[in-house]
């Protein structure tokens, strides 16, 4: 599958994106998702826990008929061979063999996580596959992958809150505009 580089905000403002520029961005990611489907049908499959916002918005933005699929992915640390490594996991993944995929997550930073559902949703041989994403971080991938559609590209290495995304503690979730805290001991970048 041919993955392209796509559109996005690469404005400065800061660490801060407010209410309306989320709201016009999404708007503007799904005119573009609606012209390359046209009338064919779309299965936008979600992410949950960080996904499930952005997802909702671009889908009510999206005027080809869809279908929503979510999956949740589990973390677990597991031990082999004396040493411990992360394990990525996710649920029952959807039937979508001859339908065009769209992926939507909130965040593309690593990127591992997004590469590795890809590439099990490719193994059911879907006509078409691409990747949605509100924050790109290409400053923080660790493999080869752009997403196809982006809101915003940004640099910061700080934690993301608002607009469906929250700190570990749940605090900021709710919040209609995305901002950026520091994490403790890291420097700042700046927006792009």
């Amino acid at each position: 599958m041919k993955r392209s580089r796509g559109a996005g905000d690469n404005g400065k403002r800061g660490g801060t994106f407010s209410a309306a520029r989320i709201a016009k961005r999404v708007a503007e990611l799904g005119r573009q998702i609606s012209k390359a489907y046209g009338d064919k049908r779309l299965d936008v499959v979600i992410t949950l826990d960080r996904g499930f916002i952005f997802g909702a918005d671009l889908i009510r933005s999206i005027e080809a008929p869809t279908v929503c699929h979510f999956v949740r992915s589990e973390i677990r640390d597991v031990q082999q061979q004396g040493s411990e490594r992360r394990e990525v996991a996710f649920g029952k993944q959807p039937e979508v063999k001859g339908r065009d995929v769209l992926l939507v997550d909130a965040v593309l930073d690593s990127g591992v996580m997004q590469e590795f559902l890809l590439r099990r949703l490719g193994e059911s041989q879907p006509r078409s596959l691409r990747l949605a994403v509100l924050l790109d971080k290409p400053e923080q991938r660790r493999v080869g992958l752009e997403p196809d559609y982006f809101g915003f590209r940004t640099a910061s290495n700080g934690l993301w809150v608002g607009y469906g995304l929250a700190a570990s503690n749940g605090m900021g979730r709710n919040e209609k505009s995305l901002s950026v805290k520091p994490l403790p001991g890291k420097r700042q970048g700046r927006e792009r």
